[in-house]
């Protein structure tokens, strides 16, 4: 029997209010990061509403083959149709010098967070070992981090992070195994890294709205770590695209199992806009292969994106929650990039602009300083070969 007095009656106001004041609080914080995608959208791409990127708070259901990733939290609005995912990408992340205390601050990625939860799948690079020990290898630069970062990401909104790049073993074998360890138990999929070569190529897979969804990482960064601490048979460490054939094997593997595959790359020259003959061959090797998408990040600065027959390829994203400035011209410049995935085939691209505060936190930009970074990034093309993504 249901209670119809003045008692019910009241607690449905109170409901309904409490209601309204979190639609409004909702809208309130939405606004800015809105803002930024519709000054992406303008320049980008014109498909759709700029709020279908932003607005839509889809959380992947996707679990890794072992029970050690839990899903995202659950969806906060209606999902796109069957058949059809979107995937989110940024550049490089770490938790160290200036952005060590974002591992204190929900969420860690700031208000870019909220272009990167939109999506249904979200992905960035972990520049960094897990680790409070070993000992620093012979390199320049040393970073490391402890295993709250990957919590830390997880709250923003991210899924998955690849650790296959050039400081993913910076403190040598001890600290290795206890990335590996971090991996283990960690509340997201780790990516690149294993105790063997069969582990560090494995895709990680999942269904998302009926979709079928693999990701491969892997470092084309030819240095010390490529070098020394290379997965192999019986040998833990990054996955190499140095080894193309076992990477293309990786994913040929991966479409088997999959209508949508993702390459996440570390790749390219440091400060260099334009990708090179190497970054050109392997992307086309991948397109062959039967990749859906090949993103990824290295130079610190951003590279132009667009299709490369019916693979999407997205040459630097640059740098995200970074430690420091970099001596490159526009390293300050980031974004999140928004693929919408319709049955198989990459239906629309849409960049979100960004600019590396002092504080190493990615921030929204709009207006005249969002479109010059979009109109930047839409001249980056350019020198890349490519066609222009759908939109």
């Amino acid at each position: 029997m249901t209670d119809t007095g003045p008692i019910s009656r009241r607690a449905q106001r109170r409901a309904r209010a409490r209601r309204r004041r979190r639609r409004n609080a909702a809208v309130g914080a939405s606004v800015l990061l809105l803002a930024a995608v519709a000054t992406g959208w303008a320049v980008y791409g014109r498909g759709g509403s700029p709020a279908d990127a932003a607005a839509r708070q889809v959380a992947a259901p996707g679990t890794a083959p072992a029970a050690a990733h839990p899903a995202k939290p659950a969806a906060k609005a209606p999902a796109e149709p069957a058949g059809t995912v979107t995937l989110a990408f940024a550049g490089d992340v770490h938790f160290t010098e200036r952005t060590a205390d974002r591992l204190g601050v929900d969420p860690a990625l700031g208000p870019m967070s909220t272009a990167l939860s939109a999506a249904d799948f979200a992905m960035v690079n972990l520049e960094s070992a897990i680790t409070s020990r070993g000992t620093a290898q012979p390199k320049k630069y040393h970073f490391r981090t402890t295993p709250a970062a990957l919590g830390a990401l997880k709250r923003s909104g991210i899924d998955a992070v690849t650790m296959a790049n050039n400081h993913a073993v910076d403190y040598g074998a001890q600290g290795l195994q206890d990335s590996l360890a971090a991996q283990a138990s960690a509340p997201i999929p780790v990516l690149g890294i294993g105790a063997d070569e069969t582990a560090a190529y494995r895709p990680y897979v999942t269904t998302i709205n009926g979709v079928r969804l693999a990701v491969v990482a892997a470092s084309q960064v030819q240095d010390y770590t490529n070098q020394a601490f290379r997965a192999g048979p019986d040998r833990p460490g990054i996955a190499s695209a140095l080894d193309r054939p076992r990477l293309l094997r990786a994913v040929r593997d991966a479409k088997r199992q999959a209508d949508v595959v993702v390459v996440y790359l570390h790749w390219g020259t440091e400060g260099q806009n334009c990708p090179g003959p190497e970054q050109k061959s392997i992307a086309a090797d991948l397109s062959q292969a039967g990749a859906t998408a090949v993103v990824g990040t290295h130079a610190h600065v951003m590279l132009g994106s667009g299709m490369l027959g019916p693979t999407y390829v997205a040459y630097g994203f640059g740098n995200f929650l970074w430690y420091g400035s970099s001596p490159y011209p526009h390293s300050d410049q980031t974004g999140v990039t928004t693929l919408t995935v319709t049955r198989g085939k990459v239906a629309r691209a849409v960049f979100t602009p960004a600019l590396v505060d002092g504080n190493g936190v990615p921030q929204p930009q709009t207006g005249s300083a969002g479109t010059a970074i979009t109109d930047r990034y839409a001249q980056l093309r350019g020198c890349t070969g490519l066609a222009t993504a759908p939109h």
